[in-house]
């Protein structure tokens, strides 16, 4: 059960991003901006998390930089055009740690807690006992789990997982509904 009353200003949140903030595409990756869609609420979710939690960090794979299919510039140029739109909204987004990794044994790949601990390391204050990841895979539950965070999923692309899942604290179906426990 996650303690929403207790959330404050010590807390840190973890989002994924592809099917989390924007709409992933099935089979392939986010190569541009122009490719880039937030869903419904997203940017008005984080501007209220921005108000509630310490640190807000994406976490998330990006193996078509590794497949060499995206391209590095491109995916600088989606990260500062996403963070600005959530900043002229409001919100913001303390840092982005993404993984380019192609071996799924990779450290930093999500299930593996590699860039938890990166933003650990970058952001001493932050305590996972007092953190939440939401994502919308199990992998991303994982990586909440490996580093003793809160887990909340979002059935965005896997509407087939089970609450019964013990990987998973809590499924809501979108960051609006998650801002709106808060």
């Amino acid at each position: 059960m996650i303690p929403f009353k207790e959330i404050n200003k010590t807390w840190t949140l973890f989002l994924d991003r592809d099917g989390v903030i924007n709409h992933e595409k099935h089979l392939g990756y986010i190569n541009t901006w122009d490719e880039f869609k937030f869903y419904d609420g997203v940017k008005e979710a984080i501007k209220t998390f921005s108000g509630i939690f310490q640190r807000i960090i994406i976490v998330t794979n990006q193996r078509g930089i590794g497949k060499s299919i995206t391209k590095q510039d491109d995916l600088n140029t989606i990260h500062q055009n996403m963070k600005s739109e959530i900043e002229s909204f409001g919100g913001k987004i303390d840092q982005i740690y993404y993984c380019p990794d192609i071996e799924s044994d990779s450290p930093n790949r999500k299930p593996n807690p590699g860039m938890g601990y990166m933003a650990k390391k970058d952001f001493p204050e932050i305590d996972f006992a007092k953190s939440i990841m939401i994502g919308n895979t199990i992998s991303d539950m994982e990586f909440g789990r490996n580093i003793g965070s809160y887990t909340i999923f979002l059935p965005t692309t896997h509407p087939e997982i089970s609450a019964e899942d013990n990987r998973i604290d809590l499924i809501l179906s979108s960051l609006k509904d998650v801002a709106n426990c808060l």
